[in-house]
């Protein structure tokens, strides 16, 4: 590729944005009207979120400047360039999404997929979370990839604030703000702080995210399940998780408690048995551990090998 291509290619993709806005400012999207014509009561007619910094994005690695913004507004401060090597993919000249997801995790954050809609898009937003979406500024025919950072909204002036390329605050009608996003599956995420909650998550969804966490940091990942039990304190996965990170950290008490108070409510989850059964068996209360797992065994399910292995090292124990 010929010397300064990377420039000139940069410069054209802020062409296009600007090609792009004036195209399609005042066009109604789906979305957009139908939550205008019926604005819910809960949500704040405008915000803005003023603690995010600004990185200009430059040469197609608009991904580590959108991560980096996002991560330092959750208290993990970092630049772009520190996050290219991890982000940035040269033969592709961009991030692709499961780097962004997978980055945000090895800084202790919860990479945390929203739903594909607007509304949860703004509630996220008007709680104070900048969540990073990804564009498509041109055509479907010859697309051009782009992240940036969703900062606020006014539904008054119809409006979107974003962080993006070398422009801070970028403002854009949501109808372009919804067209752009559209054309790439309207896909968003969050890099939360593992002591809060996104406004719109769900529980079997959100444990999922911080599951996949505990594979870099243990210790991020225990902190986001017990925020995460705050709401949803009857959830099994999240009680299950919490047990096994805290058996990861060497917590064995706090392992116990949470595997006994998962199977206490919920009577039927053979895991939890099973958990249950190998830290009292570590524990050496061999009994207890073969009642537990016993448990298990009678309840069965996928993982029925694994929890007859169990009860066999602990049989030769009594």
């Amino acid at each position: 590729m010929r010397p300064g291509s990377f420039r000139w290619r940069e410069s054209m993709r802020m062409a296009v944005l600007s090609a792009v806005v004036l195209a399609l400012v005042g066009c109604a999207t789906p979305q957009v009207s139908t939550l205008q014509q019926s604005w819910p009561d809960s949500l704040l007619p405008a915000a803005m979120i003023g603690s995010v910094p600004f990185y200009p994005q430059s040469d197609y690695q608009c991904g580590p400047a959108a991560l980096a913004m996002v991560a330092s507004a959750a208290g993990v401060p970092v630049l772009p360039e520190q996050l290219v090597d991890q982000v940035y993919l040269p033969a592709r000249q961009g991030s692709l999404q499961l780097e962004m997801l997978a980055t945000g995790r090895r800084l202790a954050l919860v990479s945390h997929r929203i739903k594909p809609d607007t509304e949860t898009l703004l509630r996220e937003v008007a709680a104070g979370h900048p969540v990073i979406v990804l564009q498509n500024l041109s055509f479907q025919f010859a697309p051009l990839w782009h992240y940036a950072v969703v900062i606020g909204f006014d539904r008054d002036r119809n409006t979107i604030v974003l962080h993006s390329g070398r422009t801070e605050r970028m403002e854009m009608s949501l109808y372009t703000f919804e067209r752009t996003w559209q054309r790439a599956d309207r896909w968003a995420m969050l890099a939360m702080p593992p002591d809060r909650l996104p406004a719109t998550a769900e529980a079997d969804g959100y444990a999922r995210s911080i599951a996949v966490l505990e594979r870099s940091s243990a210790r991020a990942a225990h902190t986001a399940y017990n925020t995460a039990l705050k709401r949803w304190p009857a959830d099994p996965i999240l009680q299950l998780g919490a047990g096994n990170s805290a058996y990861t950290l060497g917590k064995i008490t706090e392992a116990t408690q949470a595997y006994q108070t998962l199977v206490k409510s919920h009577p039927g989850f053979a895991d939890g048995w099973n958990n249950l059964a190998q830290v009292l068996f570590d524990q050496g209360q061999h009994r207890e551990a073969m009642a537990a797992i016993s448990k298990a065994v009678a309840l069965g399910g996928p993982r029925l090998a694994t929890y007859l292995t169990l009860q066999q090292q602990i049989k030769a124990k009594l």
